[in-house]
């Protein structure tokens, strides 16, 4: 009886079109025939790539606003090390993969320590690489805060994300898409946020050192609630963390509330009458 071959697998199937879409991927590797075949097959899925022969800084990976980067080691040579940790921990969100020739158990848990996603040994097939950066980014949007579609009220503040619009009552913060967006992700959380994650889940990449930008927004934001509910306060800041969104009574305007009414005093009697 004759034995069907079973070494040699079918060629894996594409992934849909969706997989990918809309994602950012840089790749540095100097295997031409290899950046070609991924190339390829990331313009097919629509994805935006960057092909690159050389370690980009990490200002300019931060530039690139990207959600995946697929790194092989020794592009890099001595300071591989160290700049895979610089490049981790100066973009939490990036999902990074190691791609690179032969390693040790040793260099694979130490990559994997300094934050690598994963890390896939060359020789590889381009579709398995592939899958390797849609599963690390998808982990990354794991810990994203869902979107929320019903509306929801804290405080005094109506948070109606169909509208895209805040409101205390009928009368609306008027509050643009970006502050909108914030609004909703401190309402969201239970926790503080730090200004690195409040910018990477709103703006979509990395801060830039010495960005100012949430710390402008925040402010703007606590104006409009001032303005539209006085008696509470919504932003609190954490220094040297982040902001935090918790509706909580101001004492100045509460004890107002609650003061006592003083009499005023009424016409002098006539002396005639007083006595």
């Amino acid at each position: 009886m004759s034995r069907e071959r079973t070494d040699e697998q079918p060629a894996p199937q594409a992934l849909p079109q969706r997989a990918l879409a809309r994602l950012r991927v840089a790749v540095i590797d100097r295997d031409p025939g290899f950046m070609q075949v991924l190339a390829n097959r990331f313009a097919a899925l629509g994805c935006e790539h960057r092909s690159l022969s050389s370690p980009a800084t990490v200002e300019a990976l931060v530039a690139m606003r990207l959600n995946a980067l697929v790194l092989d080691l020794s592009v890099v040579g001595p300071e591989s090390w160290d700049y895979l940790e610089r490049v981790c921990g100066r973009l939490p969100g990036l999902a990074v993969i190691v791609c690179t020739g032969p390693s040790s158990v040793a260099q694979r848990v130490r990559g994997l320590r300094l934050g690598a996603d994963a890390w896939v040994t060359k020789p590889c097939h381009a579709e398995e690489l592939i899958c390797v950066i849609e599963a690390a980014v998808r982990r990354h949007r794991r810990h994203e805060l869902p979107q929320i579609d019903v509306a929801s009220t804290i405080g005094e503040i109506t948070i109606r994300p169909d509208l895209y619009q805040a409101y205390v009552g009928e009368r609306s913060l008027e509050l643009t898409a970006r502050e909108f967006e914030i609004v909703q992700l401190l309402a969201q959380s239970d926790r503080v946020l730090r200004r690195e994650e409040i910018y990477e889940r709103v703006w979509g990449y990395a801060m830039a050192h010495g960005d100012r930008s949430v710390d402008v927004f925040i402010r703007k934001l606590r104006q409009k609630l001032r303005a539209i509910s006085p008696a509470w306060s919504y932003i609190h800041t954490h220094f040297g963390v982040g902001y935090r969104f918790a509706p909580e009574p101001e004492p100045d305007v509460e004890a107002a509330d609650h003061r006592a009414p003083v009499e005023e005093p009424g016409p002098e009697l006539p002396a005639a009458l007083s006595r």
